[in-house]
């Protein structure tokens, strides 16, 4: 592992030094190819999104590279490299890091490969467009669930990764709704933490830690469904699930269910069809140098990014008929399967 993270920051120098070589594709084709990185493929969401993408670019006649990094920056440098002298004519990542990708997008760039940053911005390079929803709007949704249930008490926060922009956004947007609510003070916050690697065993461990401390707990405002459902588990060992209100994000098959049986209180549906089938029809604009259509602009903190931004959707027990399950993201065997 150790030579392969040195042979790709040494082709990653030889560009910064002005050394690299021109493009020079191995595919000896036509067709359109289109690279896909994720960050890891262990996450129910991204395979969902994986398979929207792929459908969607290889009905529009490209086809897709997919690969996972396995939660490692090092690693989704060194894959973006190898399919950028393979020859992809663009490059769509999902990043793990979103300060660890700058070289590697002026890398692709001095071979003229696009960069869309996909549902997570790449921060302070100069990429060729991101998509993503409103994680400000989230975090609000969140916010705006958990105090409606829950107006006064203690709230717990479980943040997301700092390596990813969009916890920030979702910590901004939740707060928003609870600032009048702590300088009333009304709601105290008791603990807060961010969980590296979105795991459910750290919101686990943290709401465990708590809770065998003594303190009172009355709402969990949890980054997404994975940390939720660890915080949970947590409460349920101390026959607390369903007495504490719990948010979350995603729409996870886990937290649908666990919504209708009672123990989360809410979740943030994302149509994920619409963004992964947007990101594949704007890939494919890019690789044939199309008009991608209306966008809007947002700052990466050095540079102001095209984007495309779609909006989310709350979800409780009383409209997750006419949401998910109306979507055809689950079906309602599936959400209720737990239920009689």
């Amino acid at each position: 592992m150790k030579r392969v993270v040195v042979l790709s920051l040494a082709v990653l120098i030889m560009y910064l030094c002005g050394c690299a070589p021109d493009k020079t594709p191995r595919y000896e084709d036509d067709v359109l190819r289109i690279g896909f990185i994720y960050e890891t493929m262990t996450v129910e969401r991204w395979q969902r999104d994986r398979d929207i993408f792929v459908a969607k670019a290889e009905n529009l006649g490209a086809k897709v590279i997919v690969k996972d990094a396995y939660e490692d920056s090092d690693r989704q440098r060194e894959i973006g490299i190898e399919m950028i002298d393979q020859g992809v004519d663009v490059l769509v990542i999902v990043a793990f890091d979103k300060d660890s990708l700058k070289d590697l997008v002026k890398y692709a760039h001095s071979r003229d490969v696009k960069v869309i940053a996909y549902d997570r911005m790449i921060k302070d390079v100069d990429i060729d467009f991101h998509l993503s929803f409103d994680n400000t709007e989230v975090g609000y949704l969140m916010g705006k669930a958990a105090t409606e249930k829950v107006p006064a008490g203690n709230y717990l926060i479980l943040n997301g990764t700092k390596r990813d922009n969009n916890s920030f956004m979702l910590n901004e947007g939740y707060y928003s709704v609870l600032a009048p609510y702590i300088e009333k003070g009304d709601i105290k916050i008791v603990g807060e933490t961010w969980i590296d690697f979105w795991r459910d065993e750290g919101s686990y461990d943290y709401v465990s830690k708590i809770l065998n401390s003594g303190q009172q707990i009355d709402a969990i405002i949890a980054a997404n469904d994975q940390l939720a459902g660890g915080a949970i588990t947590a409460l349920s060992e101390n026959r607390l699930a369903g007495k504490v209100f719990v948010t979350g994000q995603d729409a996870e098959l886990g937290a649908c269910r666990r919504i209708v049986e009672g123990t989360q209180g809410s979740t943030v549906y994302k149509p994920i069809r619409v963004l992964a089938e947007a990101a594949a029809e704007i890939a494919v604009k890019m690789a044939k140098d199309e008009d991608i259509g209306p966008y809007e602009t947002m700052s990466n903190g050095a540079y102001d990014i095209n984007c495309r931004i779609f909006s989310p959707q709350l979800v409780t027990k009383d409209n997750i008929d006419e949401t998910v399950i109306k979507d055809g993201f689950f079906t309602a065997e599936q959400v209720y399967i737990n239920v009689k």
